[in-house]
């Protein structure tokens, strides 16, 4: 129960931070396109009326005390989870311990980056961080998440478990990628929003992930729970057939399609709610043309046309 309680909570940070990610950066584009550039984080807006009271500053940092709270809980946990004896491991040693520490130092190095940005954004002359090497260095995490989560993949008995691991690997290799094209491109929306969408494809795979390993009625059939793992660490769950071992890895890979479709649907309502809140901007560096022009250009006309007769 603690384990799915964790997976829950992680989904629910995962799923907030996407969708705020993607709120922020679709409003910044919407209001100025022209001067529109990727942030690693966006400052909850608050009323002007309380700008000039010290509350206001503290709140506009919401976001990143949110994540630094989440992350504490997610390397306390990896922490503990390390001391418990998972038998379902290949060569029965200490394996689950080195996966659970690899996996709480990489969630350490994001928590480290995120304390440096609140301390660059509370004093920036003592620890100035630009955008393009915030998200280079969020790039080199993802992909460190990355390769911890293929290796502990790799040294799994349970083939549910190395599965959920495999394609958590590969959606952080997948913000890996859009944190380099940021650093690289800091005015390309798409890979903004994708950032955003590859964090919430990410929270639903989390909770996708403790649903199929420690809730009976999403267990595959012809998979079961081990009940002599009590403390129900990874690889809990194991498929007896090899029939049934193929069939579970096929329904996770169509219910990893349906959560990217639904990911896909929540980024264009997304789009559609803020660009109905907002306006949308056209591009372009016109603007429109004086009420006097049309006058002016049907005079100019006849005077033209006269000439033009006069000549004749």
């Amino acid at each position: 129960m603690a384990a799915l309680l964790y997976q829950i909570l992680s989904s629910s940070a995962l799923v907030s931070l996407g969708l705020y990610h993607m709120v922020a950066t679709t409003r910044n584009h919407l209001k100025s396109p022209q001067s529109y550039a990727a942030k690693p984080y966006h400052p909850f807006p608050l009323s002007s009326s309380s700008s000039s009271s010290s509350n206001h500053h503290r709140l506009r940092y919401l976001q990143l005390y949110a994540v630094i709270a989440f992350l504490m809980v997610a390397v306390a946990h990896q922490t503990f989870t390390s001391f418990d004896a998972d038998p379902l491991l290949k060569g029965r040693t200490p394996v689950h311990r080195f996966t659970s520490l690899q996996s709480a130092a990489s969630l350490f190095l994001f928590l480290l980056l995120t304390l440096a940005l609140l301390l660059s954004e509370w004093a920036p002359s003592v620890l100035p961080l630009p955008s393009d090497l915030v998200f280079g260095l969020a790039a080199t995490l993802f992909y460190l998440q990355c390769l911890v989560s293929w290796g502990a993949a790799s040294v799994q008995m349970s083939d549910l478990q190395a599965k959920c691991d495999s394609v958590s690997g590969r959606i952080s290799a997948v913000a890996s990628g859009l944190c380099v094209v940021l650093a690289c491109q800091p005015r390309l929306f798409v890979a903004d929003v994708g950032l955003g969408a590859a964090m919430c494809l990410q929270g639903l795979w989390v909770l996708q992930t403790g649903l199929s390993l420690y809730v009976e009625a999403f267990i595959p059939e012809g998979c079961h729970r081990l009940l002599d793992v009590v403390s129900g660490v990874e690889g809990s769950t194991k498929c007896d057939l090899d029939e049934s071992r193929f069939r579970a890895v096929a329904i996770l890979d169509l219910v990893f399609l349906v959560h990217v479709m639904f990911v896909l649907l929540i980024v264009m309502v997304t789009y559609a709610v803020v660009s109905k809140s907002v306006g949308i901007r056209r591009l372009g560096s016109y603007e429109a043309l004086p009420n006097a022009a049309p006058s002016s250009d049907h005079n100019n006309h006849i005077q033209m046309k006269a000439l033009s007769g006069t000549q004749a």
